[in-house]
């Protein structure tokens, strides 16, 4: 067992190759991001169906759209919060009892105003999870594979949305459109007990707060890792113990909130363009509800090799410059798609591009969420961003849906959409990420070096 300085455990963890656990660690991370891929995105694939059952027109169908993206908000930033005072598991696993609540109580509703409140439960669930299980992902890998580990979490999106996508497709096929709510409480409900048993509570957390039995907890979560146990935690003063989440609003950070949040509104409102009217649009050409699913799971299947290249492009090339030059092909791309033939292999292919180049944006985002904040704001930062930043994904459908209902065509929908991704590559030329907090020992902790507990102060790590 390697073990370089008994007395960080932080330290143990960033330097040391990952073990087995903590890749259960990731892998579980990956699951949640499926999870919370399909429970977005289960409304899309249900889409058509609710529209012909209760004869919705496309704006008010685009409000239906909307209505767990208005939890999200909610839920990344309050139970984001909440993360960073009690840790991160309990909240995940609060997150994940209320999503399975929210998906059962949806097949019950008899009216939109039922349905949207459901959604909305449902979507707070899901932006905690999000919130929460970037930093996990940030906090569980090591310094090497950081970026890669953010990134493969990321991409469980829209692979959940591919396999939910797949499997909607044989329910919508057989059953109606409630079924797929079913099957989406039913997998929410199984990865509760996947999460107690797999995923242990934040090392850098319980360093970070050092609530009561801290030192047991670590060195549990050290030998699962295959790690000796340390004597004692690095000494945190009380003042540093107490900070504020509000830091995120006051000094450089201010600016990276600001800067971050603004670019990841923009880009989110094209990226929802993609995935909320992906199947009603190809369903108003004349196909099938099942073949609009499939089109949507061929978007997914591009965002997830999107992703993943995009991830291991992150261990070579410096991650702001990837990620904007992401996010100017996104724009191009989604313009693109607006033209498309109106066959299914056509369509199918150009939403797989759109969907390559817009997850890859999403990717680049997180990976630089991930190490903008420090710890004890990792989790609110990143929910701060993606909460106020998804006012982009309500916006996106209801936009969409008053410029279709205006009589404008599909390209030209589509290439007001692609802009988002445009304005959100020139915010991002204005973030300085040396200027940010990038280390996971956040320079703000001092290690406890002997008896008297003389501290040092980390230094931090630029990624840029």
């Amino acid at each position: 067992m390697k073990n370089n300085n008994p007395s960080d455990p932080r330290k143990l963890l960033a330097d040391s190759p990952m073990s087995r656990a903590q890749i259960l660690v990731i892998a579980a991370a990956v699951g949640l991001y499926a999870l919370d891929g399909f429970d977005v995105l289960s409304i899309s694939f249900a889409a058509p169906g609710i529209a012909a059952e209760w004869s919705i027109d496309r704006a008010t169908l685009g409000i239906v759209l909307s209505m767990e993206l208005i939890g999200m908000c909610v839920g990344s930033i309050l139970l984001g919060a909440l993360a960073d005072r009690v840790g991160r598991r309990p909240v995940v696993l609060i997150c994940l009892a209320v999503m399975s609540i929210g998906m059962f109580m949806v097949t019950t509703v008899r009216g939109l105003v039922d349905l949207s409140l459901w959604r909305v439960v449902t979507g707070i669930g899901i932006g905690g999870v999000l919130a929460a299980i970037t930093a996990v992902a940030a906090e569980f890998s090591n310094d090497q594979r950081r970026h890669l580990c953010v990134s493969l979490v990321t991409i469980g999106y829209p692979i959940g949305a591919v396999i939910g996508g797949s499997v909607s497709a044989q329910l919508l096929g057989t059953f109606d459109w409630r079924s797929v709510f079913y099957f989406g409480a039913a997998t929410t409900l199984i990865f509760i007990p996947i999460v107690y048993f797999c995923m242990p509570e934040s090392v850098h957390w319980l360093v970070q707060k050092q609530p009561a039995a801290a030192l047991a907890r670590v060195n549990s979560t050290l030998r699962r890792f295959g790690h000796q146990a340390v004597s004692k935690l690095p000494f945190v003063s009380e003042g540093v113990r107490r900070r504020s989440i509000g830091d995120i609003f006051t000094g450089s950070l201010l600016v990276t909130t600001v800067i971050v949040t603004a670019a990841y509104f923009f880009h989110i409102t094209t990226f929802y363009f993609i995935l909320k009217w992906v199947p009603k649009i190809v369903a108003d050409m004349g196909f099938a509800a099942s073949s609009a699913a499939g089109v949507l799971v061929w978007a997914n299947v591009g965002g997830a090799i999107g992703g993943a290249l995009f991830g291991l492009l992150t261990l070579r090339y410096n991650v702001k410059s990837l990620t904007l030059a992401i996010l100017v092909l996104s724009g191009i791309t989604v313009s693109i798609f607006g033209r498309s033939p109106d066959n299914l292999q056509a369509l199918s292919a150009f939403a797989a591009i759109a969907g390559f180049c817009t997850n890859a944006g999403v990717v680049g985002m997180y990976a630089i969420f991930a190490h903008a904040f420090p710890t004890h704001v990792r989790a609110f930062g990143t929910g701060f961003a993606i909460g106020v930043g998804r006012g982009g994904s309500v916006l996106a459908p209801i936009l969409a849906g008053i410029l279709f209902e205006a009589g404008i065509g599909l390209a030209g929908v589509a290439f007001a959409m692609a802009m988002g991704s445009v304005l959100a590559a020139g915010i991002l030329l204005f973030l300085r990420l040396d200027r940010a907090q990038a280390s996971l020992d956040d320079d703000e902790l001092a290690t406890a070096t002997n008896d008297t507990e003389e501290s040092g102060v980390a230094s931090a790590r630029a990624v840029s």
